[in-house]
């Protein structure tokens, strides 16, 4: 598969005159070989949280690099859980990415968009006896995981037929069982050195609205299925994350390669950590839910409109992000 969107419209590129870091010397070569003609990039937060500091380098990362190279970047918002998702994380991160000088024009793309799309690979996956619905509990599914250093147990329903597979998986899309019911799961190899590896689940029962699609959905595909088909859908060409997806790699390249798909290429650079400063969104949610601050934008807050009322200028932080660079 060719990827389909959006990609006709950018440049040629060429290796622009500035300092390289590790992903521009990568991204340079990939141009050089001629794996690509042109650079897209994509940014994909989850609309669970407004952004904070962290973010801003990947914003700055991904549509500098998109500018550097006369490309283009998406915004794209990963939005697979309903269970913690909201339009006003949307609004929010659209203001945040343009006051931080991200240009998307008419690139604004959502998971949900390939809702039916994904099932679809999902359904082909287990045609290709490459995906099994599972019918063990959560417990039962992480136990049998394994550890680093003992390997895991095959499910006792890992050999199911393809038609009762499809029949089940049909069912779940229907909403004719229970959450923790089934999960359909990524056939590969239970005693696989990388634990993401193991029979990793691609879609789970959920019963909850989502903020785009309301209920017409019962099952939602996980992060690490969707997040790679996304960037093979819109065409992307580096796909760039954080350090903590690394071991996701070789499930990204996985999942493409059995569909045999448009491949972008996962790059992965070392997040922003500052001292005494919270990071985490989860904990972010509880200051605000919690009452200890004054809202999202409380000028203590470490969020790019807490920033913003501080009076940080968008020029402060993009220069910030510059002079701290991309690392490993």
């Amino acid at each position: 598969m060719t990827p389909d969107m959006t990609q006709e419209r950018a440049v040629p590129a060429e290796a622009p005159e500035t300092s390289l870091d590790f992903i521009r010397t990568r991204i340079n070569q990939d141009l050089a070989d001629g794996r690509y003609t042109c650079v897209h990039t994509r940014f994909p937060p989850e609309p669970n949280g407004y952004l904070h500091i962290g973010h801003a380098k990947s914003i700055c990362l991904n549509f500098g690099l998109a500018r550097d190279y006369h490309g283009l970047c998406n915004l794209r918002f990963d939005d697979t859980n309903p269970v913690k998702e909201d339009t006003e994380y949307v609004d929010s991160i659209r203001e945040d990415v343009r006051w931080l000088g991200g240009e998307w024009d008419d690139r604004e793309f959502y998971a949900s968009d390939y809702f039916e799309k994904l099932y679809e690979f999902a359904e082909q996956l287990i045609r290709d006896g490459k995906a099994y619905v599972d019918s063990q509990s959560a417990d039962e599914i992480r136990e049998n995981r394994g550890t680093l250093t003992r390997p895991g147990t095959e499910s006792p329903y890992r050999n199911r037929s393809v038609e009762e597979n499809l029949d089940l998986f049909r069912r779940m899309r229907a909403g004719e069982f229970t959450d923790g019911t089934h999960v359909l799961r990524a056939k590969i190899d239970m005693a696989a050195p990388n634990i993401v590896m193991r029979d990793p689940t691609l879609y789970r029962i959920r019963y909850a609205a989502h903020h785009r699609t309301g209920d017409t959905w019962k099952i939602y595909p996980m992060y690490d299925f969707t997040h790679c088909l996304s960037d093979s859908i819109e065409g992307i060409t580096h796909s760039i994350c954080t350090l903590e997806f690394v071991n996701n790699r070789e499930l990204y390249d996985w999942v493409l390669d059995a569909l045999q798909v448009y491949h972008p290429q996962q790059i992965e650079f070392a997040r922003l950590g500052i001292t005494y400063t919270v990071l985490s969104k989860r904990k972010l949610i509880q200051l605000v839910k919690e009452g200890h601050v004054r809202g999202w934008d409380d000028p203590r807050m470490p969020t790019i409109c807490g920033l913003r009322r501080r009076g940080f200028t968008p020029e402060a932080i993009q220069d910030f992000c510059a002079r701290i660079g991309v690392a490993r």
